[in-house]
């Protein structure tokens, strides 16, 4: 006979993965920014940039990936 699934374990285990999951995101975002010298730019130029690159991957989807 199978053991019954212990739901609220995997939903918590699946939370503290989500959980991980972003804040690696986050660290890498920062790593990425100082990387490319981002974090010198004013708001205005860094937004500027981004909404461009946005317009450009209208077109082109698989740019962006």
């Amino acid at each position: 006979m199978r053991r019954p699934r212990d739901i609220d374990a995997e939903l918590k285990a699946l939370q503290e993965k989500a959980k991980q999951l972003k804040a690696q995101r986050t660290l890498q975002l920062g790593e990425l920014v100082e990387a490319t010298g981002a974090d010198t730019l004013s708001i205005e130029a860094l937004a500027g940039v981004l909404l461009a690159a946005v317009e450009q991957a209208d077109g082109k989807p698989e740019a962006v990936a």
